[in-house]
């Protein structure tokens, strides 16, 4: 899909999140990048082949209890 040159990364890479987004509604928390993935505010993502990818935050210090 991605008409870029240099390509973005495919749906299928471990950086696939650095596509450019073709469309994006933050207001709905989505957006769609050139490889096809379907990437949620949540950074849950939904890849082409329908596959869905867990929410994948890091857990930052605050979010850490003793």
């Amino acid at each position: 899909m991605c008409q870029h040159k240099p390509p973005c990364p495919s749906a299928d890479s471990p950086d696939r999140e650095a596509a450019c987004p073709l469309v994006s509604h933050p207001e709905q928390g989505w957006s769609l990048l050139c490889n096809g993935v379907l990437l949620f505010e949540d950074t849950g993502e939904l890849l082409p082949d329908g596959q869905i990818v867990a929410p994948h935050r890091p857990i930052t210090a605050a979010m850490v209890t003793a």
